[in-house]
């Protein structure tokens, strides 16, 4: 399960989907709905927000925006909260591991997405000052701070 801090127009299609089948996933396992899944370091953080369901509402109605800007039919049926307005914070650490994370994926992936206009903006990084040229999905908004606890860091990418 990975629930990008990233804003869903980084993602490409498969990643969108993903996104959101993960998320759905994720509010799922927070209405104890689902056995599997429940101690899932992702979910920390919208564990931790005083709203769990309406913190997760808020990550999936941001995915279907993005869903509806590129003419695709997401189910907003399935958001079964209405979204919360409080944004859940993320380090810039995180922030900046997720980018470097999710590039790597695409360059295997779908190498040609790189070269949208969603990632022409932030092409030329580096490392430090990626996460101030970042936007996030906007259930989140961005903290001081190293990777997250929660987060389970992958080496060489």
């Amino acid at each position: 399960m990975r629930l990008w801090s990233l804003h869903p127009r980084y993602l490409d299609v498969k990643g969108l989907l993903a996104a959101w089948r993960e998320g759905l996933l994720a509010q799922k396992v927070l209405e104890g709905l689902t056995k599997g899944y429940t101690h899932h370091p992702q979910l920390q953080r919208f564990r931790a927000s005083s709203e769990p369901l309406r913190a997760i509402a808020f990550y999936l109605s941001a995915l279907a925006d993005e869903a509806d800007a590129r003419a695709y039919r997401f189910d907003r049926s399935k958001i079964h909260a209405p979204p919360s307005r409080k944004k859940i914070p993320v380090t810039r650490g995180q922030i900046a591991y997720e980018t470097a994370l999710l590039r790597s994926k695409l360059a295997l992936r779908d190498p040609s997405w790189l070269e949208t206009a969603a990632w022409s903006a932030i092409s030329v990084w580096s490392g430090i000052s990626a996460p101030e040229r970042i936007e996030l999905n906007a259930a989140f908004r961005p903290v001081d701070g190293d990777v997250e606890s929660w987060e389970r860091v992958k080496t060489g990418i």
